[in-house]
């Protein structure tokens, strides 16, 4: 369900013992950074060659063993070897050649992260790059907004302004908030997501999600935080939520998982705070006619 399904109120508040700082709203600019001096300036020409000739000629991908080749000797990639039963070059029927010799060059070159422009410095085997490279934490971060399949992808300031230019995302300088959730039906079964603000904490940003979904059979409420940036950078926060009226409250205290992961990972393992409707329902007025659930939270150092 897209956003606007339930009407959030923001009473926001901010208190000066928290650090705070400005959230770029300019898109990053990708900055070329040199590699380590470890390969000879008269050498980088030919490792450029050769990762062209371990490039695959019919899809352009790399190409790891087997790496095979028509009796002509152009080279393609085993995926392309499972679809052509001709070169796609020359038309010659490409039986079953290795090409053993391109396979050992390969085994012996160290080549840059194809994240190079964007920070990691590093150099890996070719048959290891693949590998690192999937992993590697230079690499674009997904579009963290819940409510839509966007495929946008980039670094994380270029990403805060996504989310504030392209999906209105509200954003708040501070540490603490408070979220009210009204809707006036609250006995409709639903399941739906919410990505109701960004916080700009200490430097770094957070994402606050709230979905209503089933467990199981019974409706309930959940709110959690992500955080934009790796999971190791992740595990120096902490942060609480809590609910509560008539001199009770639910209180959850966790740790903010990385946008690396989706919110619905994040919402299927349960690692936030989870009110059941009824009680959601008894902690808005008592009457079942109207939810008004008030969301309040603080992120600190852990």
């Amino acid at each position: 369900m897209a956003p606007g399904s339930g009407i959030f109120d923001k009473a926001v508040e901010s208190h000066s013992k928290y650090t705070t700082c400005e959230i770029p709203t300019m898109k990053a600019q990708n900055v070329s950074i040199p590699m380590k001096n470890t390969i000879p300036p008269g050498e980088k020409h030919g490792i450029n060659g050769v990762h062209e000739l371990l490039q695959c000629s019919t899809c352009a991908n790399s190409m790891y063993p087997p790496i095979h080749q028509c009796p002509n000797g152009h080279t393609l990639c085993v995926n392309c070897k499972r679809i052509h039963n001709c070169c796609p070059t020359c038309r010659f029927d490409l039986g079953n050649i290795r090409c053993l010799a391109l396979e050992k060059v390969a085994e012996s070159m160290e080549f840059p992260c194809r994240y190079q422009s964007l920070g990691c410095n590093d150099l890996f085997p070719y048959y290891g790059k693949l590998k690192h490279e999937k992993h590697c934490s230079f690499r674009p971060y997904t579009c963290p907004y819940a409510s839509s399949e966007c495929s946008v992808t980039g670094d994380i300031p270029f990403l805060v302004a996504h989310l504030k230019e392209d999906h209105s995302v509200d954003m708040h300088d501070g540490c603490t908030f408070n979220h009210r959730y009204v809707k006036s039906n609250p006995h409709e079964v639903e399941t739906a997501t919410w990505m109701l603000t960004v916080f700009n904490c200490f430097g770094r940003q957070f994402c606050l999600h709230f979905e209503a979904f089933l467990l199981g059979t019974a409706p309930v409420y959940m709110a959690f935080l992500r955080f934009m940036g790796e999971d190791k950078e992740a595990k120096k926060f902490s942060y609480t939520l809590e609910v509560g009226a008539f001199g009770r409250k639910l209180v959850w205290q966790g740790v903010p998982r990385s946008i690396r992961e989706s919110h619905t990972r994040v919402r299927d393992s349960q690692d936030g705070l989870i009110v059941p409707r009824s009680l959601a329902l008894y902690f808005s007025s008592g009457d079942n006619q109207e939810l008004k659930l008030r969301v309040t939270g603080r992120i600190w150092k852990a």
